[in-house]
């Protein structure tokens, strides 16, 4: 299982993120921020949970990128 989680609030639209893995993550139109696609929101914590290991690699160069580093990425 993959979880990939997203501080939204934190986000400053630097668009690395829709780059590296775009089938994860877009920016807004509404807020030019990042979101985490298919991601429940739990108090500003968006996090999405998948089996899918193919996510993995293009997942973890996002949040390498991230100059504020607010994705997180773990599998467990």
């Amino acid at each position: 299982m993959i979880v990939i989680t997203l501080q939204r609030q934190k986000c400053i639209g630097c668009n690395y993120c829709v780059e590296l893995a775009p089938a994860q993550f877009q920016m807004s139109k509404k807020d030019g921020k990042s979101v985490l696609l298919r991601a429940t929101d739990n108090k500003g914590f968006h996090t999405l949970k998948s089996p899918d290991h193919s996510i993995l690699d293009p997942a973890e160069a996002a949040a390498g990128a991230c100059p504020v580093k607010i994705i997180k990425v773990k599998e467990i």
